[in-house]
């Protein structure tokens, strides 16, 4: 409805981790120059994590529109596998036809295709998102997965990315041997209050923006009060604010505005 009313050409604040909306902070860059270093030295494991909302799957969506000539890529969103229908899943991401279902069958076909992307001279990937609610014996798959390679190189990069609670699970001495393994780490903070600001400025010139639609300064204040830097609670009262600027025929938005969005957020609650 708002869209119209705003003349956007799409909606600004998706909750859809839609990569060409991303904002990038100067800790998400260094979050993604990171992940880059890590895969491009072939170092085996990287570990991502950040708090709910923080925006690991979009920047892990820009990290796969980064690698392309020169690599094979997959993304596993949902963890909670067991062990063969992780491998399954695996298979399927990279677009292996799997001739044996069980477990064993899965390992052998995978490391056939690591090493022959390895001949051609392409690199693996594979990203594994919401790792901390992967179930146990599945997360120490992914350590076995690690010893596919050669004399003298990783046949594939795994990349773990998570909520805090991943930290402290690889903390525990039942996976002390895949916390050795892992040689990057970066944990991806919330934005400031002058990020916040930047984030929405940017979201709505993407959605088409106009120079006379934007968030006041009291507006962006209340913005941030309420989400605290969490970019998915500031895509949801930014959207709600665009409504209720709609509704009241609001050319900009403003903290009264943000505030009735907030109420009816809370309400849903």
């Amino acid at each position: 409805m708002y869209k119209d009313f705003y003349r956007l050409t799409e909606e600004p604040f998706n909750l859809t981790p839609d990569p060409r909306f991303l904002f990038l902070t100067d800790k998400h860059r260094d979050a993604l120059d990171h992940l880059l270093y890590g895969i491009r030295q072939r170092k085996g494991f990287i570990c991502l994590t950040g708090e709910v909302g923080a925006g690991k799957t979009t920047l892990c969506r820009r990290l796969l529109n980064e690698l392309k000539d020169g690599y094979h890529t997959a993304l596993i969103l949902n963890p909670m596998l067991s062990q063969t229908q992780m491998l399954r899943a695996i298979a399927q991401e990279f677009g292996i036809v799997a001739r044996c279902r069980d477990r064993l069958g899965y390992m052998q076909i995978l490391n056939e295709f690591l090493l022959a992307a390895s001949a051609q001279g392409k690199d693996v990937v594979l990203l594994i998102d919401e790792v901390q609610d992967m179930p146990d014996d599945t997360l120490e798959l992914t350590r076995l997965l690690s010893n596919l390679e050669t004399a003298s190189r990783k046949l594939l990069q795994i990349v773990l990315v998570g909520q805090p609670e991943l930290r402290e699970k690889l903390a525990s001495p039942q996976f002390r041997q895949l916390a050795q393994r892992i040689t990057v780490w970066y944990h991806l903070g919330t934005l400031t209050h002058d990020e916040t600001d930047q984030y929405l400025r940017h979201r709505l010139k993407i959605a088409g923006a106009e120079d006379g639609l934007q968030f006041d300064a009291s507006a962006v204040r209340e913005v941030f009060e309420y989400s605290q830097g969490t970019p998915r609670l500031i895509n949801a009262v930014g959207d709600k604010a665009l409504l209720a600027g709609y509704v009241y025929q609001k050319a900009s938005i403003d903290a009264r505005t943000v505030q009735l969005a907030i109420r009816e957020l809370k309400e849903a609650c």
